[in-house]
C-alpha cells in the first residue's frame, strides 16, 4: 500500500492499494484509494484533552474552529499558540491558551477519545453536552436556485471524495459568489471545525454566507453553526429532533435532503426564497 498526497507533516490524507474489484460477477485488480484517518491528540497548556481520529489536513484551523464550537476560548485571538508535531502513532496538537480558559477547561474533566464520527464525544456531563448557544441574528437570504447551484458546486469541488469516495465536505458558500470555501475530513464534525477555523482565521463575515454539509445534520453540527452565528445550515440528509429542536430555539434556518432540485425546510423558512 502506498502513500498519497502528503500534507500536514508527511502523514498521507488517503493511501493507494491494489484490490480485487467485482462488477456482474466478473474480477478485476484495480487501484485503489482508501481515504486516511490518523489520531490528532489537542493538549492544551501542556495536558492531553481530547484525541480525535480525522484526514490528516488543515490542523491549524482544525484546532481554532474545535476550540471556538466546543467552547474553549471565544474568539480566535485566545489561541495564542499552535504548534504541531509529528509521532509515530499520530500527530500532537499542542495548544497555548490563557489560564483562566485552561483552568476552566481542566474543571470539566473532558479527556476522552473521539472516533470519526463522534458528535458529544469527551463531554462527561449533560450540561457539557447540550450547551445552548446564543440566538443568531441576521437579515441573509438565499435564493433556492443559489442553494441548487452551491450543493452542485460542492460535488466538484471535493477533490480527495472524488478520489476515495468516503470523506465529508464542510463548504461557505455566499450568495452571488458560489463556494467560497471548502474542507474535507473523514469526520463530519471535523469537517466542519475545520471550516469554522477557516472562516474565523480569515475573518469572514458570517453574517453574509451560509453553510452546507454532506451529511446528516446532528444536533452538535447545528450546534457548532449556530455558535458563531452562522443563521442557515444546509445538508444534503436528514436532521435529528434534537437539531431541529435547537435549531428552532436558536433561530437558525435548517435544511436537509438538500440534493439537485429538491429540499426540506425545517425551521426558519423566511431566509431561503422561492420562486412560486
Amino acid at each position: 500500500m502506498a502513500n498519497g498526497l502528503s500534507l500536514d507533516l508527511g502523514w498521507p490524507s488517503y493511501q493507494q492499494s491494489t484490490v480485487e474489484r467485482w462488477h456482474n460477477n466478473q474480477r478485476s485488480q484495480e487501484l485503489d484509494y482508501i481515504a486516511e484517518e490518523v489520531p490528532i491528540s489537542l493538549v492544551y497548556n501542556g495536558v492531553p484533552h481530547v484525541v480525535m481520529l480525522a484526514t490528516p489536513t488543515n490542523l491549524e484551523e482544525f484546532a481554532l474552529g474545535f476550540s471556538i464550537t466546543e467552547g474553549i476560548i471565544s474568539n480566535p485571538q485566545e489561541l495564542l499558540s499552535t504548534r504541531i508535531y509529528n509521532r509515530s502513532n499520530g500527530i500532537e496538537v499542542q495548544l497555548k491558551i490563557p489560564e483562566q480558559h485552561f483552568q476552566c477547561l481542566a474543571d470539566k474533566g473532558r479527556n476522552l477519545t473521539g472516533r470519526t464520527g463522534c458528535g458529544l464525544c469527551g463531554a462527561s456531563t449533560l450540561k457539557q453536552a447540550i450547551r445552548q448557544p446564543a440566538p443568531v441574528h441576521g437579515d441573509l437570504t438565499v435564493k433556492s436556485e443559489e442553494l441548487f447551484s452551491a450543493l452542485a458546486e460542492v460535488k466538484q469541488r471535493q477533490k480527495l471524495n472524488k478520489l476515495t469516495g468516503s470523506v465529508h465536505a464542510a463548504a461557505w458558500a455566499v450568495p452571488g459568489q458560489g463556494i467560497v470555501d471548502l474542507r474535507e475530513d473523514v469526520g463530519r464534525h471535523n469537517a466542519l471545525d475545520k471550516l469554522i477555523g477557516l472562516l474565523l482565521k480569515t475573518n469572514k463575515n458570517l453574517s453574509t454566507g451560509f453553510v452546507i454539509v454532506t451529511s446528516r445534520a446532528s444536533y452538535e453540527m447545528v450546534q457548532k453553526t449556530a455558535f458563531v452565528g452562522i443563521t442557515l445550515l444546509a445538508a444534503i440528509s436528514a436532521p435529528t429532533g434534537l437539531a431541529i429542536r435547537l435549531a428552532n430555539e436558536a433561530g437558525l434556518t435548517l435544511i436537509g435532503f438538500a440534493r439537485d432540485t429538491q429540499h426540506v425546510v425545517y425551521t426558519h423558512p423566511q431566509r431561503l426564497l422561492h420562486n412560486n
